[in-house]
């Protein structure tokens, strides 16, 4: 799937923001200034690295915009087609040739540019030389200003297209617009197509998955088809006919039975043998949605013959009811069923099956006599099913009360509490009481032991400030009496020990200094740097400070 992952495709710049961000980056990432004692070899290279450091910047950028749009010649035909009709193949190769075109033109003027330059011979001539080769390079950017707006369309278009992966398991849903395709696809999948009661509200491909048999399975609704000459299709139209041409897929043509659609069964039918080529070699199935408001019995004998027919071709037809659900499985279960026996009958059809075959044994045990051995199943086990069987059907779950009660129903939790004494179920629980817990679980003890509880924290806070009221007595453990304190061990006397103070200052002002780092590291080491106060440095004495 990587390789129709078109959400990775990079930003198309304007042709203006294209040369705003080259010229920028080479004024930043290159030297800007020329010293008066540069030899004439030294301004030469100066020049030439801005020149070459443009052109490798168009230069990658226009060759990933080349990388990262698709060719239409690699990718599945599908893809191809579906581009084709929604941005129109010859305008979007002409765009790509024309950015593959500018690139070759940059590349070939920064290396006239380059050779000129060598034989530049003063700094003057080296400046227009570049400022020549820039120029160029920026015309020859402008003037495809179409194609790059051209190609940002294409890629917003891209990166909003779903992915559908051409070689899995998929469903297709087609038909007339405003049958239920989009309904459908809610119901199996988990894909939020928006549905509303008028023709072509789906206006472009939409992808849902779903699990089945442990596979996944990927359901596209297609837009609504109506019944004229190919010719006269629009895009909407065209993207189901290119989603039936190239998709190996269950096709499920949804017709409506009811005409509800606005269109009649006989004009649905006609364009079911219009686009059946489509569908050759591809398991299909007619899904008679609405039944719900018509079915084939109401229809009348010719209606119902044709689609007897069908049967008889060995062609499933399924009625469906979107708003009740009826019919939905069976059409996901048949449609799954007959692809995959579509696609193993197509793989067994081809040469690499061999290859598998060989090394495939099937071994089956031979029978030792003629004799019945049924399964055998203890009558414990047997009493014991029947019994949970009878129990699971007499027990009525939530659900079935809300159906049987209606609007009389009640959801009551409190019948399911496992307690001691079932009578206390129903039983009203308090809140907070007199600032205390629950009064059913109340000791008539506790408030006895509560207020003594509190009389004794009282004492034990009195007795906690007045210990620490009164001056320490005794030197903390953890320090002996013999033992000075480390700040005034080894020195002789306070003047000594202030003096030893300052010396410790004084030697951390630099780490405390440094400490005054920010995040990026910008620090004037010297508080009044005259390098940047004293303004630009004339002729004469240096040693004014």
């Amino acid at each position: 799937m990587a390789l129709y992952n078109f959400k990775k495709i990079m930003v198309v710049p304007t042709a203006k923001d294209f040369i705003d961000l080259t010229l920028s980056k080479t004024q930043r990432k290159t030297p800007t200034v020329i010293h008066k004692n540069y030899q004439i070899n030294r301004i030469r290279q100066f020049y030439m690295r801005k020149v070459k450091y443009t052109q490798q910047n168009y230069h990658d950028r226009l060759s990933q915009i080349l990388t990262d749009f698709p060719k239409l010649d690699d990718v599945h035909p599908f893809y191809a087609d579906l581009m084709n009709v929604l941005y129109d193949k010859d305008h979007y190769k002409l765009a790509l040739g024309q950015i593959n075109i500018a690139k070759n033109l940059v590349d070939n003027v920064a290396k006239d540019y380059v050779r000129l330059m060598k034989y530049g011979d003063s700094l003057y001539r080296c400046k227009q030389l570049k400022r020549a080769a820039l120029g160029r390079m920026c015309t020859i950017i402008k003037r495809q200003k179409q194609s790059l707006e051209y190609l940002e369309q294409v890629r917003q278009h891209l990166s909003r297209l779903p992915t559908i992966d051409p070689n899995t398991r998929t469903l297709l849903l087609c038909g007339y617009p405003n049958v239920g395709k989009s309904s459908f696809i809610n119901k199996v999948t988990r894909a939020d197509v928006e549905v509303q009661p008028y023709a072509f509200t789906t206006k472009s491909l939409f992808v849902g998955h779903m699990d089945y048999k442990y596979l996944r399975w990927q359901v596209v609704d297609t837009p609504g088809i109506l019944d004229h000459p190919l010719e006269e299709r629009n895009t909407i139209e065209m993207q189901a006919i290119t989603a039936l041409a190239h998709l190996r897929a269950a096709v499920l043509y949804v017709m409506d039975i009811s005409e509800q659609c606005g269109h009649t069964l006989g004009e649905q039918l006609e364009l079911f043998n219009n686009i059946r080529p489509l569908f050759a070699n591809k398991p299909l199935i007619v899904v008679l949605n609405k039944c719900d408001v018509k079915r084939i019995s109401e229809l009348t004998e010719e209606q119902q013959k044709i689609f007897k027919d069908f049967e008889n071709e060995g062609l499933p037809v399924i009625e469906t009811s979107t708003l009740t659900e009826e019919g939905v499985i069976q059409v996901k279960t048949e449609a799954c069923d007959r692809l995959l026996a579509h696609r193993v009958e197509t793989k067994m059809k081809g040469n690499k099956v061999n290859d598998v075959l060989n090394r495939l044994h099937l071994a089956v045990p031979s029978k030792r006599d003629n004799k019945e051995r049924p399964p055998f199943i203890p009558e414990g086990a047997i009493v014991r099913k029947k019994r949970m069987d009878t129990d699971a059907a007499k027990k009525k779950t939530e659900r079935d009360l809300e159906m049987e009660m209606g609007d009389d129903y009640v959801l009551d939790l409190q019948k399911y509490w496992d307690l001691m004494n079932p009578s206390e179920k129903q039983d009203r629980i308090p809140e907070i009481w007199e600032g205390h817990n629950v009064a059913d679980y109340i000791d008539p003890e506790i408030m006895k032991t509560h207020y003594a509880a509190q009389a004794r924290s009282r004492s034990l806070q009195r007795k906690r400030k007045r210990e620490e009221s009164e001056p320490p007595t005794s030197v903390t453990r953890s320090r002996s009496n013999s033992k000075p304190p480390r700040d005034q061990s080894g020195v002789r006397d306070a003047k000594m020990a202030k003096k030893a103070k300052t010396i410790m200052k004084k030697s951390q002002r630099k780490m405390n200094r440094m400490g005054k780092k920010g995040e990026s590291d910008r620090h004037v080491f010297d508080l009044k740097p005259k390098h940047l106060l004293a303004g630009k440095r004339k002729s004469g004495k240096t040693d004014r400070r």
